[in-house]
């Protein structure tokens, strides 16, 4: 667990995704062991969410918390697992040398992103479960710390297909941007850039860009929904029930939590 911890922290640094890291076409890191932290961080995650059901005393309480605990990673998990095949369709078109396993390791990285800056937010959730008994508020303050957090890891996942890109194909350089004196510099002088830090004097098609930008969009849309079909999260039912029936959508389902929170309904 230690050694996954690190290669987690690698990740998030940008040292496991540097151009001379992905000469081979992959990020070498432990795929099975940071599936596994993907999984204990969504747990401890789903905790903190389920909390509130507990602190306020509602019905199943504890079954609640523990439900949250096993649909947060599930919700991730199954994301994934209805987005992949249009992103490896997306990834043959554009002419990447990204092979089934490589592009699947691939996203089992980026979702480690996004498990480790949404378990980061799970102190937080669980703070104000403690300290508010407006169920409304927090189911808001969950879709932010999950919308943070996809936008982040998605926007990892971008940055690295746009450096893997540019490790197999011919590189158009634009001239070197000018850094000041204090920023860290890799063994060639040039400034070592973060993981989510776009690499300026490098440029790819346009083309390949929106591709996997649209992607993105898909992958965003499909997980705000699938949270929807796996509700209740937070639980505000009388009695407790594992899945709700199906019926709205997300989307709207924000807009009337956002009214009841400033009484506009």
């Amino acid at each position: 667990m230690l050694t996954w911890l690190k290669q987690l922290d690698r990740i998030l640094r940008g040292d496991a995704t540097r151009l001379p890291n992905l000469q081979s076409g992959t990020i070498d890191v432990p795929a099975g062991g940071l599936t596994v932290l993907v999984v204990v961080l969504g747990i401890f995650y789903g905790l903190c969410m389920g909390s509130f059901a507990v602190v306020s005393g509602r019905a199943g309480r504890w079954e609640q918390m523990f439900a949250s605990a096993i649909k947060v990673p599930a919700l991730f998990i199954l994301t994934l697992l209805v987005t992949f095949p249009s992103l490896y369709v997306f990834n043959a078109l554009v002419g990447s040398r990204l092979n089934f396993r490589a592009l699947l390791r691939l996203l089992i990285v980026a979702m480690s992103v996004m498990l480790a800056l949404l378990a980061s937010f799970g102190t937080i959730v669980a703070f104000f479960s403690f300290t508010t008994e407006s169920y409304h508020f927090m189911v808001l303050l969950n879709v932010v710390a999950f919308a943070v957090a996809g936008f982040l890891g998605l926007n990892f996942l971008l940055q690295t297909l746009h450096r893997l890109t540019v490790a197999a194909q011919p590189l158009v350089i634009t001239p070197p941007i000018i850094t000041p004196p204090s920023e860290t510099l890799d063994e060639s002088g040039t400034p070592e850039p973060g993981a989510l830090q776009p690499l300026e004097q490098f440029e790819v098609a346009g083309s390949t860009k929106r591709v996997f930008r649209i992607w993105i969009i898909v992958f965003g849309l499909v997980g705000a929904q699938m949270s929807w079909v796996l509700r209740p999260f937070i639980g505000h039912d009388k009695h407790f029930i594992l899945f709700r029936p199906r019926g709205g959508n997300f989307f709207e389902s924000v807009v009337q939590h956002i009214g009841h929170l400033f009484g506009w309904k």
